[in-house]
């Protein structure tokens, strides 16, 4: 009896232990797994990358295809098999955290790590199929179509820090026809279209700033005009369009009592002054 009882103790104990193997073994397979998501080796296709990350020196690399890598136990593939930016003719894309080049270069530490531009922004157009960089992101996914204007129309732009002969904050209209090429300091508010005038009628701008009209005259911050003419009106950076006003046509025997709301001088060359109360 006694010898039963001993054997069935360390029986118990043996299976005890081995359980305990057992955990141990899978709670250290379920913190491997995230890093064989994809498998050991990986066959790349032209044009495809990947991002590897060496556990001992802490850098995370880009491998481009074609090439077959074989992943060593040093090492965690970040992400699957991605495909390249490609930029066709007439297109750009906009990259966010973008990384330093010289001399056509990707710029490294002395570990072997690519430095980003943190924070900035890098318009890339047309040019060969390339990866993107660990911190490096294209902005809102996309690959877009320069933006080509036509006759009468312009892009209202404003500067979002110095740069050539433009300071921040200043706005400024690009004019049809052409195509844009943008820039990473530059910021489009607007596009706008002229307004086309018809005989007899003129157009109400207010200057929103101190500024000189089209017609070369020199207007005030808030100061009101009518541009008479026919034909397409773009305004300026600086001028809004109040209204279009048509002409009042008067008959022989009708007349028009007019005051003066400030000094001025008339389409007729005539000098107006503002009534005093």
């Amino acid at each position: 009896i006694r010898d039963s009882i001993n054997a069935e103790y360390m029986g118990f104990g043996k299976r005890h232990t081995f359980t305990g193997k057992m955990s141990r073994r899978a709670q250290q397979s379920r913190s491997e797994s995230p890093a064989s998501d994809f498998g050991d080796v990986v066959r790349l296709k032209p044009y495809q990358y990947i991002h590897v990350h060496d556990n001992n020196t802490n850098v995370t690399k880009v491998i481009c295809g074609p090439t077959t890598f074989t992943k060593q136990d040093h090492e965690q593939i970040l992400t699957a098999a991605q495909q390249m930016c490609v930029i066709p003719p007439q297109h750009y894309c906009v990259v966010e955290n973008p990384v330093q080049v010289a001399d056509g270069k990707v710029v490294v530490d002395k570990h072997g790590q690519a430095k980003v531009r943190l924070g900035d922004k890098e318009i890339r157009f047309e040019q060969q199929p390339f990866p993107l960089y660990p911190q490096e992101a294209l902005h809102r996914n996309q690959i877009l179509p320069l933006k080509v204007l036509a006759v009468n129309t312009a892009l209202r732009l404003k500067a979002l820090q110095d740069f050539e002969d433009r300071a921040a904050g200043d706005e400024w209209l690009f004019e049809g026809p052409g195509i844009y090429v943008p820039r990473a300091e530059v910021e489009e508010i607007e596009e706008r279209a002229a307004t086309l005038l018809k005989p007899n009628t003129g157009l109400l701008l207010r200057a929103k700033n101190a500024c000189v009209d089209r017609e070369g005259n020199a207007r005030q911050a808030g100061e009101e005009w009518l541009y008479l003419g026919t034909g397409a009106y773009l305004p300026k950076v600086d001028e809004e369009i109040l209204s279009v006003v048509p002409a009042v046509i008067l008959k022989e025997d009708t007349a028009l009592s007019l005051e003066a709301l400030r000094n001025f001088t008339d389409v007729f060359g005539k000098k107006k002054k503002k009534k005093k109360k």
